[in-house]
């Protein structure tokens, strides 16, 4: 095994306008629980953090409609969705939010270090306010047709079609996403970040990345460089992290961007952590060490934020643009090792869509099917280098033929007989070339699927797992353990003993994909105590929203380093008491799929 490192396993915050639907999940979620997994498996030392994002126009506008403050409508979805991710399995160190006091210090020390080294200047620019209301609309909140394209529906701040940042009065016939009419422009002042100040440090750094990262993320980020824009830092509203410079902080309507300080949420979410384990400088290990890697998961609609705009603050931060400058208080901070992207999940042919109810919210689904039944289908089906789109029929599909036949199949089948003819697991007679192949197949299993995962080819691992299984199943139907009883019952037990070895082995390279199943199997196998760990809340106190006084919220925490799952075959003992297994996975009918459908329409409707 390969010497421990730092990893730091950082995932998009989601907003906290919402719950959180599966494709959201499918980006941001599913795979960093997957690596972050499989690396504290390998014996690495993972910090995996996020939280809810809560400043912005999202959370304003929702709160709004529903006639409520920006903060209740914050502490009710940050509880909404933290508890939707553990349901998920999802075993962050630490999952928090943005409105803490330690955020805001944070977001603050990073504007301060960036603003002294010359990387933050202040510029009058043209703002978009809504005439019925007179309130600032936000880039996001505005669409037209992109100026540089022609695509229908780009955004104030980004085309999604061709990629390239965008300033709303760019925009050919704007119109606001809030009521359709069309927003007037008016002279503001703001803070911007000099972008272009790294356009050199940034190619270096992207480029070093060829043949690491995937090539779709790497060429979109390197297409961006050529046409670098100061971007704006600062936005016209009462929400969000005061601007700490004298007269700024002040204002009750400048805040900080909600993009700029939702990225600095990893580091701040690193030091609530260290702060939480006693340790206050614990988080220094996975930003500063030398040999620490950091990965970052998101869906591609957050590329350019993960690729270039956090490198870039980070970089000028620590005094490494064109303009030099000295490391901020905290020091100098480790670059993204890399940006692990994926592409949209569609839902019947349709785009996500919360406004447009077109949605399946984790929470509703898992109140009908299980976490591993969504966490396969996120991995096996999912949109990890190109858009794919769920659809019920295969979701029934994968977890029929795939989760009940082949590998719940293996592990009732194994477990029962040798439960029901010795009670115990066997020990072994001599091995034949039979035995010593299948073993030997699964064992090497290890390397490929861990050779897959290193590299974030999710997809890939999940296959190479799956086709371990059905070596494990051709293996048991060909040496039919049950036929032996009589003729040869020295044999069947030996036939039993791979058997369940080969269970065994299955189990921990499903282990990263599949936790709360592998703690089932771990279990019928005969074993104790805690295979792979499982997150949980926490109620943690902190001021909340700039307001006076402290408060209590939910974070996700786990104990994870005391998990007994290893990146490693572990023989099966013999004599270990067994008992008839319960089914693994539920069998779902044909009708579901008609279900599901119906409730799509009418939920549309």
């Amino acid at each position: 095994m390969s010497s421990k490192r730092h990893i730091l396993t950082g995932v998009a915050w989601p907003y906290a306008n919402g719950p959180r639907h599966i494709g959201h999940v499918s980006g941001f979620g599913v795979p960093s629980d997957v690596f972050a997994r499989f690396q504290r498996m390998s014996g690495h030392h993972v910090l995996m953090v996020s939280g809810t994002d809560e400043h912005g126009t999202p959370v304003l506008v929702r709160a709004e409609q529903e006639g409520i403050t920006a903060r209740e409508l914050a502490d009710r979805y940050n509880r909404v969705i933290a508890e939707d991710l553990v349901s998920l399995g999802l075993s962050y160190d630490l999952f928090t939010r943005t409105t803490t006091a330690n955020h805001y210090r944070v977001v603050q020390e990073l504007f301060t270090g960036l603003y002294d080294n010359g990387y933050i200047f202040a510029r009058t620019t043209k703002g978009a306010v809504s005439p019925s209301t007179g309130r600032t609309l936000p880039d996001r909140y505005i669409e037209g047709e992109c100026p540089i394209c022609g695509a229908a529906g780009a955004r104030g701040d980004q085309c999604d079609n061709c990629g390239n940042q965008l300033d709303p009065v760019d925009l050919i016939d704007p119109h606001s996403k809030v009521n359709g009419e069309k927003p007037e422009f008016i002279d503001t002042e703001h803070f911007m970040l000099d972008l272009p100040a790294f356009a050199e440090v940034l190619g270096k750094y992207l480029r070093s990345k060829n043949g690491q990262w995937r090539p779709n993320v790497l060429k979109f980020s390197l297409n961006l460089l050529d046409d670098m824009q100061p971007r704006a830092i600062s936005r016209d509203l009462d929400w969000g992290v005061p601007i700490p410079l004298e007269g700024w902080s002040e204002e009750a309507n400048k805040r900080l961007y909600v993009w700029f300080d939702a990225v600095i949420g990893y580091l701040s979410a690193s030091i609530e952590w260290a702060n939480r384990t006693g340790d206050p400088e614990a988080w220094r290990r996975w930003w500063q060490e030398a040999d620490a890697e950091s990965y970052y998961f998101m869906g591609k609609d957050n590329i350019v934020f993960h690729s270039e705009i956090w490198p870039a603050m980070l970089m000028g931060y620590s005094g490494a643009g064109d303009n030099g400058g000295t490391p901020g208080s905290l020091g100098a901070l480790n670059l993204p090792s890399e940006v692990v992207s994926s592409e949209f999940l569609t839902m019947e042919g349709r785009k996500f869509s919360s406004s447009r109810r077109v949605a399946v919210y984790v929470r509703d689904f898992l109140q009908r099917y299980s976490a591993d039944a969504l966490r396969y289908y996120i991995i096996a089906a999912g949109p990890e280098t190109q858009d794919t789109d769920f659809t019920w029929s295969e979701f029934v599909r994968r977890n029929n033929d795939e989760l009940v036949a082949t590998w719940g199949n293996l592990v009732h089948r194994a477990i029962s007989l040798a439960a029901k003819n010795i009670g115990e697991v066997p020990e072994p007679g001599g091995f034949t070339d039979e035995d010593h192949a299948v073993l030997a197949e699964v064992r090497a299993a290890f390397d490929t699927v861990g050779g897959h995962l290193q590299r974030s080819r999710f997809k890939a691992g999940l296959q190479e797992a799956m086709r371990a299984v059905a070596e494990a199943n051709k293996y048991l139907s060909e040496q039919a353990p049950w036929a032996l009883k009589k003729t040869d019952p020295d044999r069947m037990r030996t036939v039993l003993h791979v058997a369940l070895q080969l269970v065994s082995d299955a189990k921990t390279l499903l282990t990263p994909f599949l936790p709360e199943s592998s703690n089932k199997v771990h279990a019928m196998l005969g074993g104790t105590g805690v295979w792979a760990g499982m997150p949980r809340l926490e109620e943690a106190v902190d001021s909340i929203g700039g307001e006076d006084g402290t408060s209590t919220y939910p974070v996700i925490t786990g104990d994870y380093a005391t998990d007994q799952a290893t990146w490693e075959p572990v023989p099966v003992q013999p004599g270990t008491p067994l008992s008839a297994p319960t089914p693994l996975f539920a069998k779902l009918d044909q009708s579901v799929v008609d279900e599901e459908l119906a409730r799509l329409e009418n939920q549309a409707d």
